[in-house]
């Protein structure tokens, strides 16, 4: 990953996900955890929006980007270099997470766990549909099933699950809220 991020240039958008934008509403404002939050984009976006975030990934790299975009937007993002599989989420923690085209089905239950009471997870990652698609992962270990999503949360409350498809992404998209 540190490859990916190691260009001077950023590898990815500086405006946050589309989805996170659009229901930016939703969210219950406080402690926000962006996962896999590579350079940052989601994560400068929830602090620009009043959240104190944390910001974990595993590249350094990735993180510093993160950074120096918090700081030229006038924000602060606490970043955590941290393999996910290992990082403990903590309990009741957070007021929302946000997880952008990464997916570790493992992590599901200590993202259920790390949410407080009323808090909102906004998750949006690649469906098996990408198969057939140009771009974009192929390896099936990163593509969710077509209602794999809302069961690996089903400990939580859904309010939105939605399927798009375009000519080059295929994807699913949850706002689930723990009660």
């Amino acid at each position: 990953w540190d490859a990916k991020y190691g260009s001077p240039e950023r590898t990815a958008a500086v405006e946050p996900a589309e989805f996170l934008k659009k229901n930016l509403s939703l969210l219950p404002k406080g402690v926000a955890l962006d996962i896999a939050a590579g350079e940052g984009r989601n994560a400068v976006f929830l602090a620009e929006s009043g959240f104190t975030v944390d910001a974990g990934d595993i590249s350094p790299v990735g993180l510093a980007k993160a950074e120096s975009l918090a700081a030229a937007r006038g924000v602060t993002v606490h970043t955590i270099v941290a393999n996910l599989e290992e990082f403990d989420f903590g309990k009741s923690h957070y007021d929302v997470i946000v997880n952008f085209s990464y997916l570790d089905r493992q992590l599901a239950p200590k993202i259920e766990r790390a949410l407080r009471p009323g808090g909102v997870l906004i998750f949006e990652t690649f469906t098996v549909d990408q198969m057939d698609l140009p771009g974009g992962p192929k390896n099936p270990d990163y593509l969710i099933g077509h209602e794999e999503l809302r069961q690996l949360f089903r400990g939580l409350d859904v309010l939105h699950d939605s399927k798009t498809r375009t000519d080059t992404r295929a994807v699913a998209s949850l706002i689930a809220r723990k009660t």
